[in-house]
């Protein structure tokens, strides 16, 4: 018998009518897959390593089957953990989609809605007209606001944590927006970092710069755009500290460990000590937006809101 067929050998040591596993134990196992690492993948999940690699010895004791290769420190399936992999994805993704809509029925049941929102949307224009048209609208409507970061802002749609969220794209696929206002985008920079000094920059001026880096959890079109990858000199984007929303930002530009990105309405809502504000001519604008999970788009409460967004725009224009 070789080394490769041991290691996937039934696990002798499980318990006779032990309990079926659980969806928590079949995320942490989809988690390990994709980064086939114990360190990485209990990071991601803000978890210690020996928690987590508890818990997914708990799930090959359950199963009776060894899934992951612990030879070296880089982890590797076993061919029983890459044949229980589709099965795990589905009954995770199925328990999503229950959870989904169950809140979203047990909100609309109870009159009340839950927006999203990242860093200053709440105090923008358009997000105040929209609510304020909503509230005239359905007086006996609860209206929860509920911040959201770099990591959950499109997680929350599509868990059905949030019914709307007004974020700033670009989205995923699965999230479908209603576009509300266009703004430029600035370079956030250290004060005492000499480019500091002039008015206006050029995305070559910053190109040996590190940039903040956004966290893996968000999706790469939108951490491609917010950190303006690729280039138009096709200088590789040197990343520096993982933030996770903008105070992560500032706090990290502040004590000039990078530089980042935001829009222009930052210089109003974000004035920080040691972080100073400069126009980038050759930096694409970025705009604000209205978003939704593309599955729930027919939900009542999803489309009066749509609906009265697109009232909003009409009357602002």
């Amino acid at each position: 018998m070789t080394a490769d067929d041991d290691r996937d050998l039934p696990l002798q040591r499980t318990v006779k009518g032990a309990s079926d596993p659980s969806v928590h134990q079949l995320r942490l196992f989809l988690v390990l897959a994709e980064e086939l690492h114990f360190g990485r993948a209990a990071a991601r999940l803000f978890m210690s390593q020996p928690a987590f690699s508890k818990q997914i010895r708990a799930l090959e004791e359950r199963l009776g089957l060894q899934l992951v290769d612990r030879t070296s420190r880089v982890v590797d399936l076993t061919s029983s953990g890459r044949a229980l992999l589709p099965e795990a994805r589905a009954v995770a993704e199925a328990m999503a989609s229950l959870r989904q809509v169950a809140r979203s029925r047990s909100r609309e049941t109870a009159g009340r809605v839950v927006i999203g929102t990242v860093s200053a949307e709440p105090a923008m224009p358009h997000t105040n007209a929209i609510l304020d048209e909503l509230h005239k609208r359905h007086p006996e409507l609860v209206i929860e606001m509920r911040s959201l970061n770099f990591i959950n802002q499109y997680q929350a749609l599509s868990c059905g944590d949030v019914d709307v969220a007004f974020l700033r794209p670009p989205a995923p696929d699965h999230i479908q927006s209603l576009h509300l206002m266009e703004e430029p985008r600035v370079v956030c920079l250290p004060a005492n970092d000499p480019l500091a000094a002039e008015d206006t920059l050029t995305l070559a001026h910053l190109s040996d710069r590190t940039m903040v880096t956004m966290s893996p959890e968000s999706p790469q079109v939108w951490r491609d755009f917010w950190t303006a990858s690729p280039r138009p000199d096709n200088v590789p984007v040197k990343y520096g500290p993982l933030t996770f929303d903008v105070e992560g930002v500032l706090h990290a530009i502040a004590r000039g460990q990078a530089i980042g990105f935001l829009p222009a309405s930052a210089r109003d809502f974000y004035p920080r000590p040691g972080v100073v504000y400069r126009d980038v001519v050759d930096l694409s604008p970025c705009s604000m937006a209205l978003t939704w999970f593309a599955a729930n788009r027919d939900r009542p409460i999803v489309s009066e809101i749509r609906q009265i967004a697109r009232t909003v725009l009409r009357s602002q224009n």
